[in-house]
């Protein structure tokens, strides 16, 4: 492509493509439809940015972020190259100087947020001359996705409408990714395919479990004085904390997250962007935009929520190809965030599933017995050979043969029925009496008091491993009771042994008191569907949560686990009225005896409106917290979703009517879609 080359010298600057550009920009340039995932600091903007410059007419870039965008618009016009963006952040003289552009024929590429095709962008596109679309971080369309824009819906239509060719970009995509991009936005007929691996080897991985997490993140910063950093936390206020914690110990730090405000976010990216050295500590907030090349180090201080999101937030480090360096905090308040947030979610049933699936396999990364690398790349399908880079190359664990403490934990798993989680099982294995144990006769189990050699430290240290191994997972249909899998069953006969981690097991020398949670592992993700079904309650009676039950009466039903409403009226809380109004409702969650319905929906059983609110519950579970993920809580009220679902058609004018203004503007597009569809 001699024409490809001379553009790539004499507008980007570069001799030669990185490896597997140069046949995804003839793919492009050519007018096929293109799937192309490359990883992180792969080159992938060029691979569409070039082809623009050789075809006729506009192609017009769908990408997820105004930073992003107005990032490679600004690269591209410093280039000499006719680009523009349309987004809300622009100036007027901006807006003004894109238009003359369009109508004279010049601009080359327009970047557009997903957000813009739900307005009357389609027939100014139609008017333009555009010959080609290119979609950013693709993996925003699939619902399996880590962070699914339903804007990224209409793609697809409007790849149909303008009978142009698509090339879709990402980083990040499974086979079920790949599959749902496929279908959304090539209809189903498969693309030009091009997957360039997921490696990233400049990179070196590791993870810690967490003890004093400050002080940790404090001294993996003090080794990379100078450098440019993240800092991931799972909350606002923690970016707040640490990054003055960090400014204290002489460090140039500030903090970034949602619910700041737009201006001083602003100017945080940009002094990312201009200074040297600085370190960001930030919630995912801080993410897609970021184009830095010579980020030096990621920290997470707590666990990310999948393995995708993981891979996408260290994948920010080194861009550039120079050495990046990541660490990795986790402990066990992590994984119950993680759970709870899947399980108190309102996503579909299937979709909840694999979500915990995603969480189990970075449990299997931070569990890993040998090369990291190898265990993330096995993810995504790759099968490297270990990379002497990471720090279980590094320093390799000391193991010791578990096979012993596994079968013991088998075994209570098997004896009481798959029906508890670790907390029970260890109370059993070091033989604890407690109130629970005696109510259900477990002391009188072959397995109570068969493994003293270990404290409860250490037994929690097996478990955890053993998810990390999946020899275990955690049942949603049992609140995260522990299951056998396949894989366990050799192990338990006694026709395969398994090794584990030393480390962890080693016996502390002093122990630190922990957090009191409100209720013990075990027991917390039923404690999550309490609350839920006391806020729909709520919601339908139009009163406050605690007037159906307040949380000490929750925690108890966690606890007791009541099967019967003789044994529910037992619980404090639970008077005779309470009985007679929730007691069957409260019991069909912790049994699982009953369909959980809301009263609205229930009465749509059977009816086309019951299958399109399901939709729209979907619709608004993706839009909970904004289009980014990082807006404040949102929702309707389960009578608001059913009238949506009984209106067949309905227009802006009329949702605002029925959902408040506030809710139209973030649900209202999506809704309105779900009912076209259905029509």
């Amino acid at each position: 492509m001699p024409a490809a080359d001379a553009l790539l010298r004499d507008v980007f600057g570069f001799d030669a493509f990185r490896p597997g550009q140069a046949e995804i920009v003839e793919a492009v340039a050519a007018g096929r439809n293109v799937l192309a995932i490359m990883p992180t600091g792969g080159g992938k903007s060029l691979c569409f940015q070039l082809p623009a410059m050789l075809r006729d007419g506009v192609t017009v870039v769908i990408s997820p972020l105004i930073a992003l965008m107005r990032d490679q618009v600004r690269a591209l016009q410093e280039a000499g190259v006719e680009a523009g963006a349309l987004t809300s952040g622009n100036t007027p003289e901006e807006t003004e100087a894109v238009w003359a552009a369009l109508e004279q024929g010049r601009l080359k590429l327009l970047y557009l947020a997903p957000e813009r095709l739900a307005g009357s962008a389609m027939a100014m596109l139609r008017r333009i001359g555009v010959s080609l679309i290119a979609v950013d971080e693709a993996h925003c369309v699939s619902q399996w996705g880590h962070d699914f824009r339903p804007d990224y819906l209409r793609i697809g239509e409007l790849r149909r409408a303008l009978n142009v060719p698509l090339a879709a970009f990402t980083a990040t995509a499974d086979a079920e990714t790949q599959a749902e991009i496929v279908e959304k936005l090539f209809d189903g007929t498969a693309p030009d395919t091009f997957l360039h691996g997921f490696d990233r080897p400049n990179i070196h991985l590791a993870f810690a479990a967490k003890n004093n997490p400050r002080q940790q993140i404090l001294a993996f910063a003090a080794a990379r004085r100078g450098q440019s950093g993240i800092v991931y936390c799972g909350t606002r206020a923690k970016t707040e904390t640490l990054a003055k914690a960090l400014r204290d110990e002489g460090h140039t730090a500030c903090h970034y997250h949602g619910g700041m405000e737009a201006e001083d976010r602003r100017i945080v990216e940009t002094r990312f962007q201009r200074e040297d050295g600085l370190i960001v500590v930030a919630t995912v907030a801080f993410g897609m935009g970021v184009d830095k090349p010579d980020i030096r180090w990621v920290a997470h201080a707590d666990l990310p929520k999948s393995i995708e999101a993981y891979y996408q937030e260290i994948g920010r480090a080194g861009r550039d190809g120079g050495p990046a360096e990541t660490l990795t905090l986790y402990g066990p308040d992590d994984i119950r965030l993680r759970r709870s947030q899947i399980d108190e979610g309102l996503a579909p049933p299937e979709r909840r599933a694999a979500d915990h699936g995603r969480l189990n396999a970075l449990l299997g990364l931070a569990e890993a017995l040998d090369c990291r690398r190898k265990t993330l790349l096995a993810y995504f399908g790759e099968e490297p050979a270990p990379c002497g880079h990471c720090d279980l190359c590094d320093t390799p664990p000391e193991l010791f043969d578990g096979t012993t403490a596994v079968r013991k934990a088998l075994s209570a798993i098997l004896r009481t029925g798959e029906y508890f989680g670790s907390g029970h099982l260890i109370d059993i294995l070091t033989g604890t009496q407690t109130d629970k144990i005696r109510a259900r006769r477990h002391d009188e189990l072959p397995t109570f008091g068969v493994g003293t050699e270990y404290d409860r430290r250490q037994w929690q240290a097996v478990f955890r491993q053993m998810m990390g191994h999946d020899l275990v997972r955690p049942d949603p249909e049992r609140h995260g009771a522990l299951r056998m899998t396949e894989a366990a069953r050799p192990i338990l006969r006694g026709e395969a042994e398994i090794r584990l981690r030393k480390d962890v097991l080693a016996k502390s020398a002093t122990r630190r008191p922990a957090v009191k949670a409100l209720v013990s592992d075990e027991d917390a993700p039923l404690l999550s569907t309490l609350k839920a079904k006391r806020r729909a309650l709520a919601e339908a009676a139009s009163v406050p949560a605690y007037i159906i039950f307040n949380d000490r009466t929750l925690i108890e039903m966690a606890e007791q686990r009541p099967t019967t409403l003789d044994q529910m009226a037992r619980i404090g809380g639970v008077g005779a009225k309470k009985l007679e109004r929730y007691g069957a409702e409260f019991l069909a969650v912790i049994t699982g005896a009953a369909e959980e319905l809301h009263p609205a929906r229930r009465r749509l059983a059977g009816r086309s409106e019951g299958a399109l609110y399901d939709r729209l519950l979907e619709a608004q579970a993706a839009l909970s917290r904004g289009s980014d993920g990082i807006d404040k809580p949102l929702s309707c009220s389960a009578a608001q979703l059913a009238k949506v679902a009984q209106l067949g058609t309905a227009d802006e004018g009329t949702l605002a009517r029925l959902l408040g203004e506030r809710r139209a503007e973030r649900f209202g597009a999506a809704f309105l879609e779900v009912l076209r569809d259905a029509g």
